[in-house]
């Protein structure tokens, strides 16, 4: 099926569901409106969406779950295999009280009978309040929002994007260093396939930073996004060295060499290995920096880095969960 995909205009203006409501505030702005891309968001929905991901994390340190959502029930529609994200949304369904529909097997639904993804969304939204779609093609959650009337939240489409995981990223990354304005951030290893460097660039374009992108040559950052970066004017270097900026910056934010995403093998094998982030490369970096990964990793991050309080990737990994949650209740008018 081809993608029948959104403009980034009518991503940033895309009208909530059912009956019009004002959207004089922001928390109002989110009600039942789909989660497609990054496109859709400014710097007040972001420090929208951090500040109820801090009340989230908040309740569940001190109470475990709310009955926010009770009554609320999510469909968590997956086509590709997911552990991480999957998981993460059905935690933060359940921590909010509500009800989960869990379909990671879609090859063993009517999806395997020849059912159309229009059809499979329509049929969900009887059940469902929300539902999470990925899928490997690109667009495809777009192509979802033209049919449904309930929510469609993107958990990653093909090598399009992952909003969802660019807003925790993003979160961490203010979590951590308590600023994003100003910071040198390296994106190392897959950046042709990796939605998630896609996606996180595009949110921190609506910051001031400086773009390291490390890659070996065949699997550098798409001329697309490296188009938007010119269009900002933010300074960004392109190496496939990861030594020559180690020293500078605040961000190491590596991804894994997606073996789905190559036709041919051989390429894969001689790319695989091209980084390594382990002790001795941490000891040139800053005093104060942090070191992210969107998971799973398959060797580019050593477990003896898991150590160094630097490794903030399973912070990263639990902050998903409260953005998550942050959403769910958003676009079900509870934030």
């Amino acid at each position: 099926m081809k993608a029948d995909m959104f403009t980034q205009e009518e991503l940033r203006n895309l009208p909530r569901k059912g009956t019009p409501q004002p959207a004089d505030h922001t928390q109002h702005a989110f009600y039942g409106r789909d989660i497609l891309s990054v496109d859709q968001f400014n710097r007040e929905d972001l420090t929208y969406i951090f500040r109820v991901a801090e009340e989230m994390r908040a309740m569940v340190k001190r109470f475990g779950s709310v009955d926010l959502l009770q009554g609320k029930v999510l469909a968590n529609l997956f086509y590709e295999p997911s552990t991480r994200t999957s998981a993460s949304f059905m935690a933060a369904m359940q921590r909010l009280g509500g009800q989960v529909i869990p379909i990671n097997n879609v090859q063993y639904s009517s999806v395997a009978k020849g059912e159309s993804l229009p059809d499979t969304v329509r049929t969900l939204e009887q059940y469902a309040d929300v539902i999470v779609l990925r899928h490997p093609e690109v667009g495809a959650a777009a192509v979802a929002a033209r049919y449904a009337r309930k929510p469609i939240i993107n958990a990653g489409d093909g090598i399009g994007e992952h909003p969802t995981q660019a807003l925790l990223d993003l979160f961490t990354i203010y979590d951590e260093l308590g600023t994003i304005d100003g910071l040198k951030i390296a994106m190392v290893g897959d950046l042709k396939y990796g939605r998630t460097v896609h996606s996180l660039t595009k949110l921190l374009l609506l910051y001031r930073v400086e773009f390291y992108f490390v890659s070996p040559p065949i699997l550098r950052m798409p001329e697309t996004i490296l188009q938007r970066v010119r269009a900002t004017d933010q300074p960004y270097t392109e190496t496939d060295n990861i030594h020559d900026i180690i020293r500078e910056v605040d961000v190491l934010y590596v991804t894994r060499v997606q073996k789905e995403r190559f036709e041919d093998l051989s390429e894969y094998e001689a790319v695989k290995d091209y980084y390594v982030v382990d002790t001795e490369l941490m000891r040139q970096a800053k005093e104060r920096m942090i070191v992210m990964h969107p998971f799973p990793r398959v060797g580019e991050i050593s477990y003896a880095v898991d150590s160094d309080p630097r490794a903030a990737y399973f912070r990263q990994i639990e902050n998903g969960m409260y953005i998550r949650m942050a959403l769910l209740a958003a676009v079900l008018g509870k934030a």
